[in-house]
Parts: structure tokens; sequence; C-alpha cells
């Protein structure tokens, strides 16, 4: 069951200790002129140099940081960056926090962790944070049906904010002539099957006038001295390079404005997942103008307009249906775009819905 959607309460500034508050998520679902809530700063974790914007590992779940702290904040709100603590760990923060008095609050982004092969660990973490919290948040109601079917517990549905700033939501796509398909592999997340999902979409591409596709992936995955190495899959992906069925992209991470360049370079997006709940790269293709081919695991066809395919861990890959996404994604250019207007207005109601939660738990 979802939580309606709170209206706005009394006003008055409300301290949140945000786990984390640096990250986008969080900054955009505060108000652009202030909202009558203040997110402590990140901690800097041991070891990060003084100019490092780095939020994790987040120093604000030690209870200690907790006890030292607790005069500070309000409101604890976990967003993520839980992955490295036990169970133990976390009753012991969840402990602290009702033992100051201090009201906890859990969005729920992932119900399947990406990072976890084995759902086990993260289903220890829920087992703990979802029980234990005052106040639930989730993106997508059906995020919301699975929480209330495994925990009984009723969760606010709030949506992602936007993910690319306001201003370059107006930015005109940059013009071309093909119909460039794309499929970003990263580091290979544990959640992901590339070379399936890649030999479909080389077969389909072929089938499709002025069409091509680009497979990016990270450099750590063609160094022989990182943990994310993976000469098999860079010999496949070179040799399909070599035959030109891909066009294969090599590179480091990118920041924010290649990142944004490069999902305005391709007309759709294959999100190769067999497990996941939410995506904050949905929503940055959304907010570009990118069409998304998403599978039908987890709730990303929930989050904004998408096309689905059939994929998950259990069923595996329907390559029919992922063929189909892509065909539909090249008939229907271009593909749907937020607004400024829309993303701004959403992202107020967000920092409403937030302070009116908070405020309502202090009280």
């Amino acid at each position: 069951m979802a939580e309606q959607l709170p209206s706005a309460g009394s006003a008055g500034p409300i301290r949140v200790a945000s786990v984390p508050a640096g990250h986008v998520y969080v900054r955009h679902c505060s108000a652009q002129e202030g909202d009558g809530v203040t997110r402590l700063a990140d901690p800097r974790p041991n070891g990060a140099p003084s100019t490092s914007q780095r939020w994790w590992p987040p120093v604000m779940l030690d209870p200690d940081w907790v006890s030292a702290h607790h005069q500070d904040f309000d409101v604890f709100h976990l967003q993520f960056g839980f992955d490295a603590q036990s169970p133990a760990q976390l009753t012991a923060l969840t402990d602290v926090l009702r033992r100051h008095g201090k009201p906890f609050v859990y969005t729920v982004h992932d119900l399947r962790n990406p990072h976890q092969l084995d759902p086990a660990t993260h289903d220890a973490a829920l087992d703990v944070l979802v029980p234990a919290a005052d106040q639930l948040i989730t993106l997508t109601p059906g995020a919301a049906e699975v929480i209330s079917d495994r925990w009984n517990r009723t969760a606010c549905v709030l949506p992602h904010p936007h993910v690319v700033e306001l201003p370059l939501l107006t930015r005109a796509r940059p013009a071309s002539d093909r119909f460039r398909v794309g499929v970003h592999a990263k580091s290979l997340r544990p959640n992901m099957a590339v070379l399936p999902v890649v030999r479909i979409l080389a077969a389909t591409v072929a089938e499709l006038p002025d069409a091509e596709l680009h497979v990016n992936i990270h450099r750590d995955v063609a160094d022989p001295t990182a943990t994310a190495h993976n000469p098999q899959l860079m010999q496949t992906l070179r040799e399909l390079a070599g035959d030109g069925r891909i066009s294969l992209a090599v590179h480091d991470y990118f920041d924010d404005e290649q990142l944004w360049d490069y999902l305005q370079s391709i007309d759709v997006s294959v999100l190769p997942y067999r497990f996941g709940t939410h995506s904050g790269w949905l929503e940055a293709c959304h907010d570009l103008g990118t069409a998304v081919a998403a599978p039908d695991c987890g709730f990303y066809a929930q989050q904004r307009p998408c096309l689905t395919y059939g994929h998950s861990q259990d069923a595996g890959l329907d390559p029919e249906s992922l063929r189909k996404a892509v065909l539909r994604a090249y008939e229907e250019q271009p593909a749907p775009r937020a607004t400024e207007r829309h993303r701004a207005r959403e992202r107020a109601e967000l920092a409403s819905a937030h302070h009116a939660l908070y405020a309502r738990l202090v009280r």
C-alpha cells in the first residue's frame, strides 16, 4: 500500500542528518530557493582529502557519530550507502537513534541491490531498516506494494527528481541522420548481462537503415590490473567491433558533462539489467530526451515513460521483446522529454512533501 503524499505543514527550519546529503537525488529533493529544511553536510570519511566531495563510506552511519551529534539534527534520513553495514551494525544505528528520540526516515531506493549478486545480504539489511523506520518513502507504487506485502508497512510514494540540472533541460539535442542505440556497460555491475543484450541488439540494428549500435565500457574492465577486468568480454566486444557490428568505446568514468553529451548522442539507451528496482540513469535520459529500453524486472516502467523488454535473473532474456522495443524506439522518434517547467514544479512539490513529512515526525 502506498501512503498519500503529505501536505505542507507549519513553517520552520528542520535539521536533517541525511545519508548522504551531497548526492544529486538528495540535492534535488530540496527546493531551489529554500524549503525550511537544512541538511547537514556529509562528514568527510577517514582518509578522504579535505578537497574531496566523497561521501562514502557514510560517517553518519556510525552510532558513535549519532551519539556525539544527536543535538545537531532533528531527523535522521537514510537514502543509501549502507552496503558494507552488517545487520548488527544497522540495528545498533537504529537503536541509538531511538535512544536519543530521533525520528528515522528511510527511502527504499533498492529492493534488490544492483551491486550484490546474492540478494540475501541486502534482504537482511532491509529486514532491519524497514521495520525500524518511523517513516518509509519509495519511488513507485510497485515498490510500495512489495514493501506492504513483505513487511506490512506503508510507504509514501514520491517520484525521483530530475538528475540533469534544470537549465540543461532546454538544451537542443544534436542533429543527426543516424539512429543510435547505446549500451553503457559501466564497470560491469553484477546485475548486468551485457553480451546477450548486445548480440540481440547487433542483429536488430543490422535490420534498420541508418542505424548503429554503440557499446561503452569503463577502462577498468580492459585493465588486467583492475578488479573489474574481464578479458573474455573484452575479446568478444572487440571481435564484434572488428566485424563492424558495434562501435566500441573504452574510456574512463564520464563526468556529468561528458555523460550528458553521451546520452544526447544516442537515441535509445538499453539498460542491460537482470535485476534491480529503480534507476537514476533512466531519469537522466528522460531529462535529455533519450528513449530508454528497460527490463521488466524492478519498477523502471513506473518511473517514467520507457520501453520495456523481458529480462530478469530468473526468466533470462526474451530476445523478441528486446528486438520489438528497439524497433518501436526507431518508429516513434523523438522520445518523450521532460520539460524544465514540469521538473521544477515536481521538485518544489517533493521539497514541500519532505518538509511536511519531517515536520509531522518532529511534532
